[in-house]
C-alpha cells in the first residue's frame, strides 16, 4: 500500500495522457495551446505498465486526463488496458466534452465507469466566452444521451470565476433538480500564468457551503477513492452539488490521489516543484523496479500544496496536468 510520512493513504491516480487541448479557457489557456516539449507522450505500453504499478501497490482507481484526452485516437484502447489490470476498478476520464456525443457509447464500451465533463456556464454565449468554442449544447446533449443510454455516473465541473458565473448559481442548482448528476463547484486556483486572472476571479466557495447547509442540503459519506469534493444532496433534488475548496484549512489532510504527467513524471502533488522521472522504469516489464520508484520517490511528498503562501511549483498552467 502506497503511505506518505503523514499517513495518508493513495488509492486514487490521476493519468494524464497528453497535454494538448483544443479550448482555450480564460483561467488555462486564454491564448490557445503552446507546444512547450518535445510531446513524446506516453505510449500504450508505458500506460499499462504505469497501471500495473499503481495498482499493485494498491491503487483501485485511475482518473485519465489531459490537457484535453479525447485528442489521442488511442484513447479507447487506453481505457481497456486501464480497465483490464487487475486491481483496476474503477476507470474515469475527464474530458472538455468536445467529442462527447458521437463517442461516450465507444468509451463506455472499452470499459470506462465515470466521466467528468467541464462545463463553467450553463449560458451558451459565456461558455463561448469562456472556452473560445460554441459547444455547449452539444455538450449538454451528449450528457442527456449518456443519462438516456444508462451511464450515470457523470460529474460536471465548474469553475468558479466572479465576473462569469459566480452571480448566475441557480441556474447550476436549477440544472440537477432533475438530472441525476454530481455538478462540483471548483475555486479557481492560483497557477504560474494566471495570478492576475486569479485575484481579479477568485471566490472562495465557503459561501456556498453556507448557503447549501441552510436550504436543506446534507453531506454525503465520501470513499476512499473519491476525489477531494466535499459532495451535498437534498432529497429534492436527483443530482448533488459538490465543493472542492483547495484554499480551506486542512484540505490536504484527506488527500488520497498521485499524479503522472502525460511525460511519464510522477507529480506528488499538483503545485509540486517538479515531476519526478518514471521514464527508466517503464521502458520494460520490471514491476518490481517501478514499484521501488515510486514508493522511494513518495517520501518527497509534502503536508500540504502552499497555495496559501502563493505557492504554485512546476504549474503553469492547469492543462499540464488536467487539475
Amino acid at each position: 500500500m502506497l503511505q506518505d510520512n503523514f499517513g495518508r493513504r493513495f488509492y486514487y491516480l490521476r493519468l494524464s495522457i497528453t497535454d494538448v487541448c483544443n479550448f482555450r479557457c480564460t483561467y488555462c489557456l486564454p491564448d490557445g495551446y503552446q507546444c512547450d516539449n518535445d510531446r513524446d507522450f506516453l505510449k500504450l505500453a508505458e500506460i499499462k505498465r504505469i497501471a500495473t504499478g499503481f495498482a499493485s501497490l494498491g491503487t483501485e482507481k485511475i482518473r485519465i486526463t489531459g490537457g484535453e484526452p479525447s485528442l489521442r485516437k488511442d484513447l479507447p484502447e487506453i481505457i481497456q488496458a486501464c480497465k483490464q489490470t487487475d486491481g483496476i476498478k474503477t476507470v474515469a476520464l475527464t474530458s472538455n466534452g468536445y467529442k462527447l456525443e458521437q463517442h461516450l457509447p465507444i468509451w463506455a464500451d472499452a470499459g470506462l465507469d465515470a466521466l467528468n465533463i467541464s462545463i463553467d456556464s450553463l449560458d451558451p454565449r459565456q461558455f463561448n466566452a469562456i472556452t473560445g468554442q460554441d459547444k455547449l449544447d452539444t455538450i449538454l446533449s451528449g450528457i442527456d444521451n449518456g443519462l438516456a443510454a444508462g451511464f450515470n455516473n457523470i460529474k460536471i465541473n465548474t469553475v468558479l470565476m466572479r465576473e462569469h458565473n459566480a452571480h448566475d448559481l441557480n441556474t447550476f442548482f436549477n440544472y440537477v433538480k432533475d438530472k441525476p448528476v454530481s455538478l462540483r463547484f471548483i475555486e479557481l486556483m492560483q497557477t504560474g500564468d494566471n495570478k492576475e486572472f486569479y485575484q481579479q476571479q477568485h471566490v472562495s466557495g465557503q459561501h456556498i457551503k453556507n448557503q447549501l447547509l441552510a436550504n436543506g442540503w446534507m453531506p454525503t459519506i465520501r470513499n476512499k477513492t473519491a476525489g477531494p469534493a466535499e459532495v451535498y444532496a437534498h432529497p429534492n433534488y436527483q443530482g448533488t452539488i459538490g465543493l472542492i475548496m483547495p484554499y480551506a484549512k486542512d484540505f490536504c489532510n484527506t488527500c488520497n490521489r498521485l499524479r503522472v504527467s502525460s511525460l511519464g513524471k510522477l507529480h506528488l502533488c499538483l503545485f509540486a516543484d517538479e515531476g519526478l522521472s518514471l521514464r527508466e522504469q517503464i521502458q520494460n516489464d520490471d514491476v518490481a523496479a517501478l514499484q521501488r520508484r515510486i514508493v522511494s520517490l513518495l517520501d518527497n511528498k509534502q503536508a500540504t500544496h502552499f497555495l496559501k503562501d502563493g505557492f504554485t511549483g512546476a504549474t503553469k498552467h492547469l492543462s499540464m496536468l488536467g487539475g
